[in-house]
């Protein structure tokens, strides 16, 4: 990694995990780990899965969301907060701020789906939209930050966001060990890879020879090719897959100095394959997931992780998924 690519900011480490987790007692649900014998049996390991799409605002992001913003102080606050996002992360800040009585501003592509644009709104929060090829994100959330002075809270590549989505992987490990095991594999989808660098910090810890995997959406492998390379590679299209909550650019800063460190593998898969991954959640595990949140199932059942014995986990990531797109994901079986 080249010296400009470095981040400045400091690493966070599993004891601000630990940190994170009892800011969010009383307000994050502490979602199942959930064992599955159907995918046992189909694999041949123990696997279990971290539901995520039961978490507040349907996805892991509010857990991040919240950690950042309930460290900002009280005098602070009155000003608000601006996000960039296509849905998730922008419903998590959303709820954050709803519950911390802070103004949000969500800055939204204007091709992210309109069920998560919608309850965006509903959670009390102002979206301002933008084109994914012609408009820089970024600078309008800085500009509307520099405006009214609000504070922002970025998606993924922030020290107390990786943190607070560091839960999940806390509870997995925390789960499992009154189950008086340990991971040999966990499997979490990634777009600026937050989650999966959070998970890493905690799973790591109570387990150093387990394995993390990033799964990616095919096209936007930049985890994979930055691991192969040693910098951060960036995707050569902003869209292209209907996994629309995988969709950044390119790894964060921050999250790659811990992943490439102490994740280090990927995994990538098709569209197709996605939706094959919906379906088969709603038919034989009875949960409703988002082809964002499926990516990390979808490269279970496509055979690209390797779990043959052991002990498996696989974080769904996110349930917000319109009608449309699930019945899409249905029928194309």
């Amino acid at each position: 990694m080249s010296a400009s690519q470095i981040p400045s900011a400091p690493l966070p480490t599993a004891e601000d995990v630990d940190a994170a987790a009892a800011r969010l007692l009383g307000f994050a649900v502490r979602t199942p780990l959930v064992f599955s014998p159907v995918l046992s049996e189909r694999t041949g390991a123990d696997v279990f899965l971290k539901p995520e799409t039961l978490q507040r605002t349907g996805s892991f992001k509010f857990r991040g969301a919240f950690n950042r913003m309930v460290q900002i102080p009280e005098e602070a606050r009155a000003a608000g907060v601006v996000a960039c996002s296509s849905g998730n992360h922008a419903q998590g800040v959303a709820a954050a701020a709803k519950i911390l009585g802070m103004p949000a501003v969500i800055v939204m592509p204007h091709d992210a789906p309109a069920l998560k644009r919608d309850r965006t709104r509903a959670l009390g929060a102002e979206v301002v939209g933008y084109d994914r090829r012609t408009e820089d994100r970024d600078a309008i959330a800085r500009a509307i930050a520099a405006e009214r002075g609000a504070i922002m809270v970025p998606p993924y590549d922030d020290p107390h966001i990786i943190a607070g989505q560091g839960t999940v992987g806390l509870e997995i490990v925390q789960d499992l060990a009154a189950l008086g095991r340990v991971p040999d594999l966990v499997a979490a989808n990634a777009s600026g890879g937050g989650l999966v660098a959070g998970i890493a910090l905690a799973v790591k810890r109570v387990a150093p020879q387990a394995r993390v995997v990033v799964c990616e959406p095919a096209g936007f492998d930049d985890h994979a090719r930055s691991f192969r390379s040693g910098v951060r590679e960036r995707n050569a299209q902003p869209d292209g897959s209907f996994c629309d909550a995988l969709l950044a650019p390119t790894p964060g800063a921050i999250t790659f100095e811990i992943t490439r460190r102490i994740v280090g593998e990927a995994a990538a898969v098709t569209d197709a394959e996605v939706a094959r991954a919906v379906e088969y959640a709603f038919r034989e595990l009875k949960l409703v997931v988002e082809p964002g949140g499926a990516v990390a199932l979808a490269s279970l059942l496509e055979g690209r992780l390797n779990v043959s014995g052991g002990t498996a986990v696989i974080v769904l990531s996110g349930g917000n998924v319109d009608a449309e797109t699930f019945t899409r994901c249905l029928a194309a079986t």
